[in-house]
């Protein structure tokens, strides 16, 4: 309750200033009302889809160097149980140099899916079945290279603060143009000790088709590679109506839900978007996930969802 009082009291203040400095208030309300089938087991639910409340800004110092800051606080709809979480806060300067920062935040190899993820905070969410490296860290400090002729060089460190404990690092390098992206990242002890990770990822745009593909590669020590990939397609019937679908496939030994370990798992996911306007969308989406364990002789995750839902961005 206390902790929860601070968050309240500090997004306060942060509200007060906003209105007598250069503060930027953001956030989105994402909330689906959703038909779950776990198992043998079926409900509704109403969830709360990573909805959250931001304020970021900069400070000139002068003709080369901005100060920069983001405070990103997750907010739960659905029941309340926290009022506020941590997401991405930092601090740091910007210039013609690039940009460093520091605090907790999503890794570069997280950060390099893009848009490839056309489900990302929903159900389908690579996070909650396919890979386990996609983290946001704590203790971190980041810099990325200016851009030059698109190519973007992010590479982070991760303090564990702890002498017996490896510190982590995270490096991207990532290329934009108008309708191609291109990331390469890699992890090492940043998901744990003797743990390293490596993505691929490609987005291309073309005539209102939207396709992506993302290859992840996972290892701890003395285990062997395991593979991950997934492929993503979305087409704009027009300004207001969209079209997507996706299929991901996993080989990584992964931790489901409620502490249920699995060896492989596969989703599909279909969806449709209407926009009524920039900022407010309407959906719907279906997920199917499945997940076995070796020792086992059924699948141990089998679970589909059907939701409808909005997507408020400001």
């Amino acid at each position: 309750m206390k902790n929860s009082l601070r968050v309240i009291t500090a997004v306060s203040s942060l509200m007060s200033a906003a209105a007598m400095a250069d503060i930027t208030l953001y956030g989105k309300a994402n909330i689906s009302l959703e038909w779950v089938e776990e198992g043998e087991e079926s409900h509704t639910a109403l969830e709360s889809n990573a909805s959250r409340i931001g304020f970021k800004g900069s400070e000139k110092i002068n003709d080369y160097v901005e100060a920069i800051y983001q405070l990103e606080y997750e907010a739960h709809f659905d029941d309340g149980s926290t009022t506020f979480g941590q997401r991405n806060i930092f601090a740091g300067l910007k210039g013609g140099f690039g940009q460093i920062i520091g605090g907790r935040f999503d890794t570069p190899l997280k950060v390099a899916q893009n848009k490839v993820d056309l489900f990302n905070d929903l159900r389908g969410d690579i996070k909650n079945f396919i890979s386990p490296n996609d983290i946001r860290s704590q203790n971190t400090v980041m810099y990325s290279t200016p851009s030059l002729a698109g190519f973007v060089v992010n590479g982070a460190y991760i303090s564990s603060e702890n002498e017996e404990v490896d510190d982590g690092k995270s490096v991207s390098l990532t290329y934009s143009a108008d309708s191609l992206y291109l990331a390469l990242a890699f992890d090492q002890d940043v998901r744990a000790e003797n743990a390293e990770a490596l993505r691929a990822v490609a987005q291309y745009s073309i005539s209102g088709w939207q396709f992506g593909v993302l290859f992840e590669q996972s290892e701890n020590e003395g285990a062997e590679k395991e593979d991950a990939w997934l492929a993503s397609v979305l087409y704009n019937l027009n300004a207001e109506w969209a079209l997507k679908a996706q299929f991901a496939q996993s080989d990584i030994p992964f931790t489901y839900a409620t502490n249920v370990q699995t060896d492989s798992s596969e989703s599909l996911s279909f969806g449709i978007d209407y926009k009524l306007s920039k900022n407010f969308v309407i959906y719907g989406f279906y997920t199917d996930i499945s997940a076995e364990d070796e020792g086992v002789a059924e699948d141990v995750v089998d679970n589909s969802y059907v939701g409808l839902g909005v997507d408020f961005r400001f």
